[in-house]
């Protein structure tokens, strides 16, 4: 069982498309798999973080899970039902699967241990996901092209960051800030 796992975190880091071709790392094991990559991705993002600021383990952890939720989400729905290439049935447990072992890159933010190579690494790391997400993107939803796949999974990227940019921006405007000098 761990030894499918290393398999599987090798395979995404080594941007592998036959990980997301092959039927049995999507087995019944392989939520599982996807979410213990997803909270060790999130504890691994903390580690990082923690060297410029402090952050909860556990918070990350947790905010992976559902940032997890949410790009499955988004590349499912613009993907499937919105410019499906094909007019073939994906069950959105199989996106939800792929999406967790994209985030496989995200482990190596363990080792940004380094305050200097902090920044670096986690803009590395992101960059590497990206990359991840666009193949498991082409390969589980059958596209023929890597730019609608980069379009799908830069659409998803776009929505996502406006929907967290408009949420930080009304918890900042809900502050009470006192106008008296």
């Amino acid at each position: 069982m761990f030894a499918q796992f290393l398999d599987i975190v090798f395979k995404s880091l080594k941007l592998d498309k036959t990980l997301y071709r092959t039927p049995r790392y999507y087995g019944e094991a392989g939520i599982y798999f996807a979410i213990l990559i997803m909270i060790l991705d999130g504890v691994a993002g903390a580690v990082a973080a923690n060297t410029i600021v402090k952050t909860s383990v556990g918070i990350s952890g947790l905010t992976a899970l559902l940032t997890w939720l949410v790009w499955s989400i988004f590349i499912f729905v613009i993907g499937v039902k919105i410019f499906p290439d094909k007019d073939r049935k994906i069950p959105f447990k199989r996106v939800l699967i792929a999406v967790g072992y994209a985030h496989a890159p995200g482990l190596i933010r363990f080792f940004a241990v380094t305050p200097e190579l902090v920044l670096l690494i986690i803009f590395l790391t992101q960059f590497w996901i990206f990359a991840s997400l666009i193949i498991a993107t082409r390969h589980i939803l059958n596209l023929k092209s890597n730019l609608k796949a980069f379009g799908i999974v830069f659409l998803s990227f776009l929505i996502i960051s406006f929907l967290t940019i408009s949420f930080v921006m009304t918890k900042i405007n809900s502050l009470p800030i006192s106008t008296n000098i």
